[in-house]
């Protein structure tokens, strides 16, 4: 509350300072000062010099740690839009993945069975059993690494 009424007090001070004060003597002679010309008398602009604001070592130290405060927070979101790209660049990453680990599920199911290589090179096809466990497994395997 304290700081949103000093806060307050500072950004009115200056439109406070800039007012205009217009001075004029009446019929009787009197000297009057007003922030508005008169309509029936003709009137002078007095240039009113307020003196500096006075700043009390307490007022400055609050001010300071109003500042310090601020700062903290923008550092804190900075960090924080940091980490939210990093963690939208890594989503984005994980869903090109699994884009292709899909794609290579569909592109198991269409191969007919599957080989492995003996020792001289040559293609030594799996049994049916062992064809459906490895695309059991590799189904599996895509579904964990992308949560469905």
């Amino acid at each position: 509350m304290l700081i949103r009424t000093l806060l307050s007090l500072l950004l009115l001070s200056p439109v406070v300072g800039m007012a205009e004060v217009y001075r004029w003597v009446d019929a009787e002679g009197r000297t009057h000062f007003s922030d508005r010309p008169p309509a029936q008398a003709a009137s002078q602009e007095v240039k009113v010099e307020s003196p500096p604001a006075r700043v009390d070592n307490a007022a400055r130290d609050r001010q300071q740690k109003v500042n310090a405060f601020l700062k903290q927070r923008q550092q804190e979101r900075d960090q924080q839009r940091a980490a939210d790209a990093k963690a939208e660049k890594q989503a984005a990453k994980q869903a090109e993945l699994c884009t292709r680990l899909r794609a290579r599920v569909k592109h198991m199911e269409s191969v007919s069975t599957f080989y492995n290589l003996n020792e001289q090179g040559e293609r030594v096809f799996v049994s049916e059993s062992e064809n459906t466990r490895i695309r059991e497994r590799f189904r599996k395997k895509v579904a964990e690494a992308c949560k469905g």
